[in-house]
């Protein structure tokens, strides 16, 4: 396209054509061309709308949405050709409607703004990807629950402070997981019902003269309802960043998990094993295997934190109501967006062939005096000591089995009476880490009934 079509479609006000840094900083089209369904999608309903409004004649609105067609199947079938003097995806679509159509594609803007199609078009795709966000998240849990499911009473170290703490179960450990997704799904639904709000008709900022229907438009693009204000529905960018504070959360447990499966796939531990597709060699030491897939999941919140950061920094002390820093919003959400999906699919993939080593899991159960806590209830239960002495008591024992380097079920009936002399032989049928996981039974607790409890009930919750 020349700058004389550019200057076309800006109208007489401007003489000459932008000169080439202008035209480099002004255009999006190399970004916003991602919108051209949901662009032409918003066009034809519009269009639809001033026909049955009268604003527009019923053969012009025709051949709009004949030729709007048409221009969507050049964008998907790779035959389009973006111009960067058109400077967006909305001015590029229309100067190839008018090329196919003629005279009618000028009426299509009628009783519109580029501000209120690129906030219609903007909202459209982040609802689109929050529906495919809900998709994958959806996958991803059904992957945690075949986990638990497979190891529902699979023992194995809890941890706080990175430090043995107590007896949980492998199914219990991935139920954390589901309750932190499921979580996310809660938060991009909450958005995605805010926003589900048309700014189609709200216009440059004020409105319109025109009589038009608005919910018209809302409905057919599936909005609950128009944007109330139309300074609002022009200037709001509060649904990105939403969903951008969702994906960082989302990114943040992916993140969290990424780092288990480091540490877990490490020879130290040998909790899991990767499967080979979701991990690589090294160049120079063959008996590498690196869990790549892992670590680049693990680095992603940084990536989609910064998009975060940058619209929030954008958005920062706008005035009303629509400002070209605005042009700024669409980069950071559709990468967030892109590695978003992409780690959800690859943690997927890694858990779907992920080997939890059973009796590596086991065995770490026991170590670290994971059973301490175990000891001092029973001696609150059967001494009826007060749980301070009972804690008391227990730290000593730890200290005779650390400094004899044993841990506390090795400890004879003797050993444990010279600390207190009410201790008993039913004392070590709570030492195991078994009797341990068995004897969680509060609800949200780590034995094996409470979890698949709550394993049938996320089951129930997806189907």
């Amino acid at each position: 396209m020349t700058k004389d079509t550019s200057n076309q479609m800006w109208g007489g006000r401007f003489a000459d054509g932008p000169d080439a840094i202008m035209e480099a900083i002004n255009a999006s089209i190399g970004f916003d061309q991602r919108l051209a369904a949901q662009d032409i999608r918003g066009s034809s309903a519009h269009a639809a709308m001033l026909a049955a409004t009268g604003i527009l004649r019923d053969n012009d609105a025709e051949a709009i949405r004949e030729g709007l067609l048409t221009v969507l199947s050049e964008i998907e079938g790779g035959n389009f050709t973006f111009s960067a003097a058109l400077e967006d995806i909305h001015m590029n679509v229309e100067a190839r409607l008018k090329e196919i159509v003629g005279e009618p594609a000028g009426r299509l803007h009628t009783a519109r703004s580029r501000n209120d199609q690129v906030a219609t078009d903007f909202r459209l795709w982040v609802r689109d990807q929050m529906d495919a966000i809900d998709g994958a998240l959806v996958t991803l849990l059904q992957a945690c629950l075949a986990q638990a499911s497979a190891g529902a009473d699979w023992v194995m170290p809890g941890f706080t402070h990175l430090q043995v703490a107590q007896p949980v179960t492998w199914g219990h450990h991935m139920m954390a997981y589901v309750e932190m997704f499921a979580r996310d799904r809660s938060r991009f639904a909450d958005a995605r019902a805010r926003m589900n709000e048309s700014p189609l008709g709200a216009a440059a900022l004020a409105g319109t003269s025109f009589p038009i229907d608005r919910h018209m438009t809302a409905e057919a693009l599936g909005f609950d309802r128009p944007c109330a204000n139309s300074l609002d529905a022009v200037s709001d960018r509060d649904f990105a960043l939403e969903f951008l504070s969702s994906a960082s959360i989302c990114a943040m447990h992916l993140s969290r998990l990424a780092e288990e499966l480091v540490i877990w796939s490490s020879a130290q531990f040998r909790f899991v094993t990767l499967s080979d597709r979701f991990s690589t060699g090294s160049s120079i030491m063959p008996q590498k295997k690196n869990p790549d897939a892992a670590e680049l999941i693990r680095a992603k919140i940084g990536r989609i934190l910064g998009s975060t950061i940058t619209l929030f920094t954008v958005m920062k002390g706008l005035p009303l109501t629509y400002s070209k820093d605005m042009q700024e919003d669409k980069e950071p959400v559709f990468d967030a967006a892109d590695n978003l999906m992409l780690a959800l699919a690859a943690m997927e993939g890694m858990l779907r062939d992920l080997t939890a080593n059973r009796d590596v899991l086991e065995r770490a159960a026991a170590t670290g005096f994971s059973t301490a806590t175990d000891l001092a209830d029973w001696l609150v239960r059967e001494l009826d000591l007060p749980f301070r002495e009972a804690h008391h008591v227990t730290g000593t024992l730890v200290a005779r089995a650390e400094a004899g380097g044993k841990d506390l079920p090795d400890l004879t009936l003797d050993e444990m009476t010279a600390v207190h002399s009410g201790i008993h032989q039913g004392v070590f049928d709570v030492l195991g880490v078994h009797n341990s996981v068995a004897s969680r039974t509060s609800y949200g607790g780590t034995a094996p009934a409470r979890v698949r409890e709550q394993i049938a009930r996320w089951e129930a919750a997806l189907k």
